[in-house]
């Protein structure tokens, strides 16, 4: 009984999700789904985002919060429009949330829309929110088991992305088995090595993700792998 409740709520929002996606195809709009653990520095990398691609394309935020609204006062004080969703407690971000968030943007008028979701490894993996593409943050302080630790959350991902690297001398922290970790799982997913900080390594992931964007506003949603697989497993 418990695994079939389980499987409801994950069909409900596959529903929705794929409602955001006809919308967000309709508008030619991009979804970008930010995950990451609370400190990773999700809201710094999206300003480095901002900067790099802001010239290029009209750029809105969906910044998820347990509470408050410190992030989303920062996306506002750079000129972009941005919503808070402030979540009460729960620890992901559902599609719901999202298509009832979309009326609060002039969507007609957005090339991109990055969804900074809830801090946490484990449960925002699991639902879909109508994005075309998943980046994964990880920072040099969180250590470096965190992909075999949550496996799904790197599985299902479209890149990884190792922030706080210029503070690489002060911890034991092997980028190299993390890469090697990621492409054990999910070998079509590239790596980055960036600091948000200093801006170092932003340029290569912005590219990639410029070539991402220019895909989906060219041919429309980009079809991604299921994050479980037939029998419904996640790990």
């Amino acid at each position: 009984m418990e695994i079939k409740i389980v499987k409801q709520i994950l069909e409900w929002n596959e529903d929705v999700s794929g409602d955001i996606i006809k919308e967000l195809d309709r508008d030619k709009v991009c979804l970008i789904n930010l995950m990451g653990s609370p400190g990773a520095g999700k809201t710094t990398l999206i300003k480095q985002i901002i900067e790099s691609l802001r010239d290029k394309y009209s750029i809105g935020i969906i910044e998820g919060d347990v509470a408050g609204q410190i992030d989303a006062e920062t996306i506002k004080d750079m000129g972009i429009p941005v919503v808070q969703l402030q979540t009460d407690g729960a620890c992901h971000i559902e599609a719901l949330s999202i298509q009832k968030i979309l009326p609060m943007f002039e969507t007609s008028k957005l090339d991109v829309l990055i969804v900074e979701n809830i801090g946490n490894l484990v449960c925002p993996a699991e639902f879909n929110i109508g994005e075309d593409y998943r980046i994964t943050l990880l920072s040099v302080p969180e250590g470096d088991d965190k992909v075999v630790k949550y496996p799904l959350m790197f599985r299902a991902t479209d890149a990884l992305v190792i922030n706080k690297c210029d503070v690489l001398p002060y911890f034991d922290f092997d980028c190299g088995r993390v890469e090697g970790n990621e492409n054990d799982i999910n070998p079509d997913a590239p790596v980055f090595r960036v600091s948000g900080r200093t801006g170092d390594g932003i340029k290569e992931l912005t590219e990639w993700l410029d070539e991402k964007i220019a895909r989906k506003l060219s041919e429309g949603h980009v079809d991604r792998k299921p994050i479980f697989s037939e029998k419904g497993e996640g790990e």
